[in-house]
């Protein structure tokens, strides 16, 4: 929605802000992050964006009570263990959705919420913010956007983090026909510089890259004219990349520790390999902004909303994920 950061990071708070968008009202997005936010042992504060009816809906489907309180600014939040705070603007009325249905007007309140996050961030209100389940059909029905891929800030690529695996591809919803088009010496070329110059941020030193042939065994014309060339170009550069891997091997390999990190040619590449390694627990990071920004990659689960049996493992390891970025102590492991 905004373009992306070209700066190397803001200054670090000694205690990181985040803050979480619910996402929509209607689905589970208020539950994980109840849920995710009252396990407790974070070492950050934590602000929800969004209806507070919605938070304490949530809470109560969930069987838990949370104190929720108010808040006009992230200055005000506390931080105090167990408590919620909830950025509330108020322009989503109790009547105006429902449980488990989308609608337009969950759709809008969504857009305005993000949008109010993006500014926090950009201006240095949080350290970084997360995106819960958002509703595709809420979202067109609001006439704002016209695809869920417009939530998407422009020049950002979308890093999967799972317990055993990190994949980046180079493009995200595109057809199958279109792919060989996009797989450039530029485009890899210019991935692996980004993703190397933000794991570095991150506090991940001299992190392992290996980049996925586009081809079986990584035997094309692609690997020849354009992967293989970037690869070399970026180890010059002093780069620890490797490339083209064979793609049926690549990912294997990755998770018994070759590599921190795969790029990969093209999105159902990368995401077969770990929705299949692991679902829940996962989490998508944005990287090309100068802040920290990740979502879930589970939607709004509208048929199990409001009644408290949503799994929050993915919203939990995102939190838990965006704090051990905006300190800088490199990927969160999930061992707690």
């Amino acid at each position: 929605m905004t373009g992306a950061g070209e700066g190397a990071g803001k200054p670090r708070r000694e205690q990181p802000l985040i803050a979480t968008v619910i996402g929509d009202p209607a689905g589970i997005g208020p539950e994980v992050c109840v849920k995710a936010l009252a396990a407790g042992n974070h070492a950050a504060r934590h602000l929800l964006i969004g209806s507070i009816d919605a938070v304490r809906f949530a809470a109560a489907a969930s069987g838990i009570s949370p104190p929720i309180y108010q808040v006009e600014t992230p200055d005000e939040v506390s931080g105090a263990v167990g408590e919620i705070a909830v950025l509330d603007p108020g322009s989503l009325a109790r009547e105006a959705w429902e449980i488990g249905r989308s609608g337009a007007a969950s759709g809008r309140a969504v857009i305005e919420w993000i949008r109010l996050a993006e500014q926090l961030a950009r201006n240095g209100g949080i350290d970084g913010w997360i995106m819960a389940p958002v509703d595709s059909q809420s979202l067109k029905a609001s006439g704002e956007i016209s695809s869920i891929d417009d939530l998407q800030p422009a020049g950002t690529y979308l890093l999967r983090v799972s317990p055993s695996l990190r994949i980046v591809p180079i493009t995200e919803h595109i057809s199958i026909a279109e792919v060989p088009g996009t797989v450039s010496a530029a485009a890899v070329s210019s991935l692996i510089g980004l993703v190397d110059e933000t794991f570095r941020r991150w506090g991940v030193n001299a992190p392992r890259i290996g980049v996925a042939g586009l081809n079986p065994h990584a035997m094309g014309t692609e690997e020849v004219r354009e992967i293989a060339p970037a690869v070399e170009r970026e180890r010059a550069a002093g780069r620890r990349v490797e490339g083209p891997v064979s793609p049926d091997s690549i990912f294997r390999l990755a998770m018994e520790g070759q590599y921190d990190v795969v790029v990969s040619m093209y999105h159902d590449q990368g995401q077969i390999a770990l929705k299949t390694a692991a679902f829940e627990g996962a989490c998508t990071i944005y990287i090309g902004l100068d802040y920290v920004h990740l979502t879930v990659p589970h939607g709004s689960a509208m048929e199990i909303a409001g009644q408290g049996i949503a799994q929050h493992a993915s919203m939990a390891c995102a939190m838990k994920m965006a704090e051990s970025l905006c300190f800088g102590r490199g990927f969160h492991a999930g061992d707690d």
